[in-house]
């Protein structure tokens, strides 16, 4: 897909993603928001994954570590066609398959049930030695939230991918530079973080998390380093796309108010829907 069509998919999203929260009721709509970019680009670019071929052994994984931020996944899939977008307005309720995190046993297209932090991230890299093993072509991507780097299951995985020569696993961190409530230099700071990660023997970048083309060039480039595992740290803006909500620690439970809605709707082109 070309730059300014990822930009208009990327606006689409967006909406889906406010719309499926507000309806539900709750959800982690700046978590959400920071990653529109990055599943953009994967999904429509870089991943041989589809509804036809989900259960090929053979397909890449994506799995999202940061599994709060699930309705930005839950849109992307719903628009890609592993289930009905009708479904999106189920969100939240009693019966619904999409749940307040991602569940592999009842979302297509969900390569690992997350949510308890520093989980998912292990997991893809089982997932990338098994390929390896398997002597398998597939790709693992795994999207970690930085917050999630201060748990440490992070760091033993991290010490686990360079030691099996995973350079089949990407590991994806949304630098957003917060967590729930607070600045994470304000909790546990994680700098000088891409030495940290290199000292650990993963090849490392760092792009704008929100600029296609960067992501595009990056995730298009990996394996960056022969033998080793690849860390992409993409710097964005939690609550891209809503002014109120960028860089807004507390909106990472709330949810907006009539007047905030009224806005909201605005900047994201939903006036009228």
């Amino acid at each position: 897909m070309k730059t300014l069509d990822l930009h208009k998919k990327a606006k689409e999203l967006r909406r889906t993603i406010f719309r499926t929260i507000c309806k539900g009721g709750g959800g982690h709509t700046p978590s959400s928001l920071s990653i529109v970019e990055i599943l953009t680009v994967l999904y429509y670019n870089i991943l041989n994954i589809s509804p036809e071929n989900q259960r090929d052994s053979a397909r890449d994984r994506f799995i999202l570590s940061k599994g709060h931020s699930c309705v930005a996944l839950y849109a992307i899939l719903a628009d890609r066609g592993f289930f009905n977008k009708e479904d999106l307005d189920t969100f939240g309720r009693k019966g619904s398959i999409l749940g307040g995190h991602p569940d592999m046993y009842k979302v297509p297209g969900i390569e690992a049930s997350t949510g308890a932090l520093g989980h998912g991230f292990p997991f893809g890299a089982g997932i990338a030695l098994a390929g390896k093993m398997d002597k398998k072509n597939y790709r693992v991507f795994v999207l970690l939230g930085d917050g999630e780097c201060q748990e440490g299951s992070v760091w033993e995985a991290a010490l686990f991918a360079p030691q099996h020569k995973l350079d089949n696993l990407t590991a994806i961190i949304d630098y957003n530079k917060l967590q729930a409530i607070d600045w994470l230099d304000n909790v546990i700071s994680l700098k000088p973080l891409a030495d940290k990660w290199k000292a650990f023997g993963w090849e490392t970048r760092e792009v704008d998390g929100h600029d296609m083309t960067e992501l595009n060039n990056v995730f298009k480039s990996v394996p960056f380093v022969s033998g080793k595992p690849n860390l992409i740290i993409a710097h964005t803006i939690k609550g891209k796309g809503i002014s109120f909500m960028e860089n807004v620690p507390i909106w990472h439970y709330r949810m907006p108010n009539e007047e905030e809605m009224a806005i909201a709707y605005k900047e994201l082109g939903l006036e009228g829907s």
